[in-house]
């Protein structure tokens, strides 16, 4: 990092005061990262969201006061923080998963990740780029492509119907850019992967977005697959 680019600020929500001393303990220890806050339930981690206005928000599910997940929604909806939020889950309920992602969340971390997981998520949502790990991709997409049970009850409603056609087509590149973020691709990846760019990447995901609908990328993902795409 140059004496010029100013560090990642990150929020630590969590319920646990030794797993997010844990957490400061990691990514204090590295010169891009900085935490700025903690919070210990949902409606702290919304009130220390608004006047931190951290770039990354790691957000755990069960807590206190007001869950995380209502906490993402609540975040996400006020348009002048602008955080990507990482749900930190042990998988235990998968309707957490989905209902997470319903509600904003750019990214998912296990609990039990490792030092170097932590910081790399960290660094792919301050980028932009999402985070998926690729078994929580399959875990998303067989939620929502597959048609439930005709005595089901869905665990949680998908943010946003897929449209039945793009009022404008993909480019061959778009849809080359499209697979490699379902096959949870950085923007650095995709870059190399193609040859090009990560400022070209970049305009690209933006445009699939826009053609897709998609708030972001890890639901352009899910729309793409339910519509055939990828």
């Amino acid at each position: 990092m140059s004496q010029t680019d100013a560090p990642i600020r990150v929020l630590l929500v969590d319920d646990h005061a030794m797993l997010r001393a844990g957490f400061r303990t990691i990514l204090d220890t590295q010169p891009d990262i900085t935490v700025v806050g903690e919070a210990a339930t949902g409606a702290e981690a919304v009130a220390q969201a608004s006047a931190l206005r951290p770039d990354v928000i790691t957000m755990d599910v069960q807590m206190p006061d007001m869950d995380g997940i209502e906490a993402t929604r609540r975040i996400v909806a006020d348009e002048s923080v602008g955080a990507a939020i990482a749900i930190v889950t042990t998988f235990d309920r998968d309707d957490y998963l989905y209902r997470a992602l319903d509600a904003g969340a750019s990214g998912f971390l296990l609990k039990n990740a490792g030092a170097e997981d932590l910081i790399a998520a960290v660094r792919a949502l301050a980028a932009g780029d999402g985070m998926l790990a690729p078994e929580v991709t399959r875990r998303v997409l067989a939620r929502f492509t597959t048609a439930p049970a005709p005595d089901s009850t869905p665990t949680a409603a998908p943010a946003r119907a897929a449209p039945a056609v793009l009022a404008e087509p993909l480019t061959d590149r778009e849809a080359e850019v499209l697979v490699l973020l379902a096959d949870a691709r950085s923007n650095a990846e995709i870059a190399g992967a193609l040859f090009i760019g990560e400022a070209t990447v970049k305009t690209h995901v933006s445009r699939i977005l826009q053609k897709l609908g998609a708030r972001d990328r890890v639901q352009a993902v899910v729309l793409a697959h339910r519509m055939g795409l990828t």
